[in-house]
């Protein structure tokens, strides 16, 4: 903002200087030149004035000559004079054959042996030299007697209107460092309160409430906006204080009835004969289901109470570790789980998002997946598409791929909705699950996708970002069942995506 502040103060002085000094240059040099054009009109009339009386007395062959000298050394050129017949009466200068014999043709002697009244102005060159040329008639009444002409150097006053170019240029880059300095001081304090406050609002980001931002310094406009940053801020802190302590009052106040109620149940379950035992089971399922909920509204206040930062994460082992988490529950449902493809190393993740996230998607797909079938995790790269973004990063992809019935494109539209379930979703699901699996990913910086698989079933994918090779630690090693391992090629699969909560 300094520099816009500065560029926009200097642009502006520019723009003010060239209105005035180049009209003002302009009109000086065309005041000089005028000046000399006024200088040498006189000095021409004077020698014809002079001449007139001379050729009238007879005298001219003696006194022309000295006056032509005389007169060109006061003004510092030359001086010629001539007959109404074209000869030469009288030159301050040597002249060749050739230059007096035409003498009479040259323009501007032409034009004043035509003219009689006229004076002709003419600028020319002669050995490098700018003169101006000025020739006046000689005459007596009505009684044409010759011409004269001066000649007069015209680079003094070139020189004077270099000079006076050149004082406007330094005076101009004077008042530019001028102005540039004032505007410096002037944009600094006024950017000053500015940075202040963007300072202010990046630790309110991360979570940091305890210093108001300062509302005592830079322009009415600044400290106005700062003081409605403060309210905006101190409202934020107190609704976040509220919110914190429901979801901490919900934990104690919710967990506990349920835990009850649930012990009650199983403690009528071996009274319960018939259809009311069927009833109790019910019960039991809708309580489990319940708690489940609850579980999963108070884990997204949570994450939703305080600003979180991605962190690199090893990818490979934690798929590892859900691998030998899930393996024997997946075996008790008739199942299997694998984890095929690349060693992907280190991405950026919230500290225990994956963690949570393979669960959510590994629950649904067990929930979801039929007997004897398979459910794949497969992990991948994606390389930069050097082709139309060449500065787009790579992504790192983690798939999980059931055998089950899949979705809808509608429903897997829908499925990243709280508290939706697809019709004919399998019961003990709470609509929760992948809401907060794309939340977990949002925050992390990267995205939940729902597809269908190639088999029929869903492929929900997430993607994240890699971290940094040099925030990478040394890749840990778990050891996997020899069938997560045996193959490490990546199956051909549906682009990237999520899974519903079912």
């Amino acid at each position: 903002m300094t520099r816009r502040l500065l560029l926009g103060y200097l642009s502006l002085a520019v723009l003010i200087l060239l209105s005035l000094g180049i009209p003002l240059g302009y009109v000086y040099s065309r005041a000089e030149r005028e000046q000399i054009i006024s200088s040498a009109e006189d000095e021409a009339e004077s020698v014809s004035a002079f001449a007139s009386l001379s050729i009238m007395a007879g005298r001219e062959r003696r006194e022309l000559p000295d006056r032509a000298r005389h007169c060109a050394e006061r003004i510092r050129g030359r001086v010629v004079i001539v007959g109404d017949d074209g000869r030469l009466l009288a030159t301050s200068h040597a002249l060749s054959a050739t230059e007096s014999r035409t003498l009479a043709s040259r323009p501007e002697i032409a034009a004043a042996l035509r003219g009689r009244d006229a004076i002709d102005v003419r600028t020319s060159t002669i050995g490098g030299v700018r003169y101006l040329s000025v020739a006046a008639p000689v005459v007596h009444g009505d009684d044409l007697q010759g011409a004269v002409r001066l000649t007069v150097p015209t680079d003094a006053v070139e020189s004077r209107v270099h000079r006076i170019w050149l004082l406007l240029a330094v005076g101009g880059l004077a008042v530019l460092t001028a102005i540039a300095a004032v505007g410096l001081v002037f944009a600094r304090w006024t950017s000053r309160p500015i940075l202040e406050l963007e300072r202010f609002a990046h630790r309110l980001a991360d979570g940091q409430f305890t210093t108001p931002a300062p509302v005592t310094s830079g322009p009415p406009e600044v400290r106005s906006l700062a003081a409605t940053f403060n309210q905006t801020a101190a409202r934020l802190e107190h609704l976040l204080a509220s919110q914190r302590a429901f979801a901490a009052e919900a934990s104690h106040q919710l967990k506990t009835p349920l835990a009850a109620l649930r012990l009650r149940l199983d403690n009528l379950e071996a009274e319960m004969t018939g259809h009311a035992r069927d009833s109790l089971n019910a019960a039991m399922t809708e309580t489990d289901r319940l708690a489940r909920m609850v579980e999963g509204l108070l884990a997204m206040a949570r994450m939703e109470e305080s600003a979180v930062t991605p962190e690199p994460v090893d990818l490979d082992q934690v798929c590892a570790e859900r691998l030998l988490t899930w393996t024997p529950l997946f075996e008790q449902h008739k199942a299997q789980l694998a984890l095929l493809g690349d060693q992907v190393g280190h991405a950026l993740a919230v500290p225990g998002a994956m963690e949570q996230i393979l669960d959510n998607l590994l629950s649904n797909a067990l929930r979801a997946t039929p007997l004897g079938s398979t459910v794949t995790m497969v992990l991948r790269c994606t390389a930069p598409d050097h082709r139309h973004l060449p500065t787009r990063p790579a992504w790192i992809e983690l798939h999980v791929i059931d055998e089950g019935p899949g979705m809808t494109a509608d429903q897997r539209r829908r499925a990243f909705d709280r508290f939706w379930r697809a019709p004919d979703a399998p019961k003990g699901g709470t609509g929760l699950g992948l809401s907060l699996v794309q939340r977990l990913a949002h925050v992390s910086g990267g995205e939940a996708t729902l597809a269908r698989a190639p088999g029929g079933g869903l492929d929900a994918a997430i993607r994240l970002r890699p971290a940094p090779r040099a925030s990478q630690g040394r890749p840990s090693r778990i050891g996997l069942p020899r069938r997560a391992r045996s193959d490490r090629s990546t199956p051909e699969a549906a682009p990237s995506s999520a899974r519903s909560p079912v």
